[in-house]
């Protein structure tokens, strides 16, 4: 993994047609380029034009929802409408997955890039290092979030980790995690409850919340804390660290029919827009 997303003064345009975020949501520091997948928009970035954004969110502005999407997540999306109203509201949605890769460069986006979730949170952490702000980890097993954090100082001396808290997603705990958030005075929030409740979880308490950005980042600091290891290099390069990932926990061959139920739909949807472009 490359700790070091080097910063560039890249030219992010915008897309003509770019749906607009969810009347209300912040307003994103640059215009992105993005595209819509089965109705779920996606900001068709590349690694380095993630960084500079995220710089720029976390320079200036407040309440800005960063999320990494997944085939899983859009398939997820068609049946729950709150979910992809959420998705469609955030401030930068992130193409992780080689498969919303390879759907937006199909759509004619051909300079995406595969901008993980754990790539991203550690740069994030870099990007709070350098400007002085303060990180705060919530979510997943109790625990896990302190190594998670313990390996983000490690690799970023000098960063603030203002607060580690599991609690869950549930209502009854909302109240008290957001004071949590807001007495440790936290710049950014990192939320790892998995996909939809952590996202909702966002959507909900963002508006209450200090914090410039909240990324939602899934299984992010399982990886961080050792608890589960990424696929080999050259997997991740071939798009096969889903099959890694299979390999490692079985039980999660539900979870990825999703995969062939979004390229069939991806296609389709694809092949429905040149036919419109075509015989207009």
């Amino acid at each position: 993994m490359d700790h070091n997303i080097t910063y560039q003064t890249t030219a992010v345009n915008a897309e003509p047609n770019a749906r607009k975020p969810a009347e209300g949501a912040p307003s994103v520091p640059a215009p992105i380029r993005s595209t819509s997948i089965l109705g779920v928009r996606v900001h068709t970035v590349t690694v380095a034009e993630t960084a500079v954004i995220l710089d720029r969110m976390a320079a200036a502005g407040r309440g800005h929802l960063v999320i990494p999407v997944n085939p899983e997540m859009i398939v997820a999306a068609q049946g729950q409408e709150e979910f992809r109203e959420t998705l469609n509201g955030a401030s930068l949605i992130l193409p992780d997955g080689t498969g919303v890769k390879l759907a937006a460069r199909l759509y004619g986006h051909r300079s995406t890039e595969r901008v993980t979730g754990v790539d991203t949170l550690d740069g994030l952490a870099g990007i709070a290092m350098r400007r002085g702000l303060r990180l705060f980890l919530l979510g997943a097993q109790p625990g896990v979030a302190e190594l998670a954090g313990e390996t983000l100082t490690a690799r970023h001396p000098g960063l603030v980790i203002a607060g580690c808290y599991a609690g869950s997603p549930s209502l009854a705990e909302e109240n008290d995690i957001c004071r949590r958030i807001t007495d440790a005075r936290a710049d950014i929030l990192m939320v790892a409850y998995g996909a939809p409740k952590q996202e909702l979880w966002c959507a909900r308490n963002i508006p209450r919340l200090p914090v410039r950005i909240a990324m939602c980042v899934g299984g992010s600091f399982d990886f961080l804390a050792g608890r589960t290891t990424r696929a080999p290099h050259w997997m991740q390069r071939m798009g096969l660290e889903w099959l890694y990932r299979l390999l490692q926990e079985p039980q999660r061959w539900h979870r990825m029919l999703a995969l062939p139920k979004f390229a069939v739909r991806a296609l389709l949807e694809c092949a429905t827009m040149r036919s419109i472009h075509r015989n207009p």
